[in-house]
């Protein structure tokens, strides 16, 4: 699985306030919705889809607005074995600059049964825009709690604390995403490493009318201890569509290039729900 077990990859409804406010310049939508960068005002329930990758933007959810992305994987192990999961966040707005994440996932690991997995928590600031070489940056500390069973599959039974950098970037239409980040677990590595690290370069732009294009490269380092593993290295890719502005759903592949990573199918949504 790509997310849950390093960096964090959850539901809400409430009513709409067609109001227009300033937010984020980075509207790096992964080829479901493309605005400039310089835009200083756009619909805050325009979507701001940070999945299907493994990276994320350094934009945020307008203010009091709230966002939910989920979806389902099904990862191919081997020709016998085959497990699926639901990453899920609920992002909030919650300033100018900031957005609350609270991410989860419902798993049926290889050979175990369907349950819930990890849950946690996390803010992204951004905290520059249009600045020279990094471009529009937000940082992202996280923090997952061991509420998946570790015996079943469904989480590493370990507290883990993480900080992710995000740097943004859009060049003739084309969004670029580069992460960074950092993982920190508890216990003795037996389950889990007991440090991680993750790197990505995603690209997204429009295609034709409402449809869009995403293409992402991710890598894994190879970890110690006793539960360590060679390092990851896969490509994603799919298209996008932006049925409505507060709703785009995603489709595609993910292909291992190097190391432990299975071949795998995804799909999803992303739905801006209004204001709380």
């Amino acid at each position: 699985m790509r997310k849950l077990a390093s960096l964090p990859v959850l539901l809400a409804t409430v009513t709409i306030v067609p109001t227009l406010v300033a937010q984020q310049p980075d509207t790096s939508a992964r080829g479901a919705a493309t605005v400039p960068a310089s835009s200083p005002i756009v619909d805050p329930r325009a979507v701001q889809p940070e999945r299907p990758t493994v990276a994320t933007h350094a934009g945020t959810v307008a203010p009091g607005f709230i966002e939910i992305e989920t979806g389902v994987e099904h990862d191919r192990i081997d020709p016998g074995a085959t497990a699926v999961f639901t990453p899920t966040v609920l992002k909030i707005g919650v300033g100018t600059h900031a957005q609350l994440n609270l991410f989860g996932a419902v798993i049926r690991p290889a050979g175990s049964t369907v349950g819930v997995g990890d849950v946690g928590a996390g803010i992204k600031w951004r905290l520059a825009d249009d600045v020279p070489v990094i471009g529009n940056f937000a940082v992202l500390p996280s923090i997952k709690l061991p509420t998946g069973s570790a015996t079943a599959g469904r989480g590493t039974g370990t507290t883990d604390v993480s900080l992710l950098l995000i740097s943004s970037h859009e060049f003739g239409g084309v969004a670029m995403d580069l992460n960074a980040g950092y993982t920190r677990r508890s216990g003795d590595g037996s389950v889990a490493p007991r440090d991680a690290m993750l790197w990505t370069a995603s690209f997204g732009g429009n295609a034709v009318g409402r449809l869009g294009w995403v293409a992402e490269c991710y890598g894994y380092p190879a970890t110690s201890g006793p539960s360590g593993q060679a390092s990851i290295v896969a490509l994603l890719a799919g298209p996008t569509l932006l049925l409505r502005p507060w709703l785009a759903f995603d489709a595609g592949l993910i292909v291992p290039l190097t190391g432990p990573q299975p071949h795998a199918f995804y799909a999803g949504a992303v739905y801006n729900a209004g204001h709380l």
